[in-house]
């Protein structure tokens, strides 16, 4: 995947240079608050896309240094690799959730059920991928094969999450037609 293909997956997402309004804030301001709320000012400013592909090189990072670590205790490979993504995708989680996506509106348990979801079936695909690679072609350098398999995870994960997992609850429905 090119930096140039991504826009297909980033649609009317463009900076304006302006703080994200669906950014999550911290609504109360206390003294020790002060310099997490300018960090947060400051990450409001990256465009969501950027936010996401931050949170997922962090996501992407922890599962490569696990599976190396896993991998080094003697695991299989399919296995360190599972773990070490089950790892990552709690991190992305609570990071996307944090810095990335607005509050849905929805409860915590029903936000995480939909985001659990929308990361089966982008994980399933990354671990696939991963899968094949590793037992194939890239079985030699398994790192390569999780980067390829991420890379194929992401362009799910993005949009699913985008317009299922973090979607805002509708205020209402809208009154039928007679």
């Amino acid at each position: 995947m090119s930096v140039g293909n991504s826009a297909c997956c980033f649609e009317g997402e463009a900076f304006s240079g302006k703080v994200d309004p669906g950014f999550p804030q911290k609504t109360r301001q206390t003294k020790e608050a002060v310099a997490p709320s300018r960090l947060r000012a400051l990450i409001a400013r990256i465009p969501r896309p950027l936010r996401f592909l931050g949170v997922g090189a962090l996501g992407l990072a922890a599962d490569i240094v696990l599976f190396t670590m896993f991998a080094w205790q003697g695991m299989h490979p399919l296995l360190a690799g599972f773990l070490a993504l089950v790892a990552a995708t709690l991190l992305t989680w609570r990071l996307n959730r944090a810095f990335t996506f607005e509050r849905s509106g929805r409860h915590q348990g029903e936000e995480a059920i939909r985001y659990a979801a929308v990361t089966a079936v982008a994980q399933g695909t990354s671990y696939g991928v991963f899968a094949v690679l590793v037992m194939t072609a890239l079985a030699a350098l398994p790192q390569a094969a999780i980067i390829v398999g991420a890379a194929a995870g992401a362009l799910i994960s993005y949009n699913g999450h985008r317009l299922f997992a973090f979607a805002p609850r509708p205020s209402s429905l809208p009154a039928a037609h007679s």
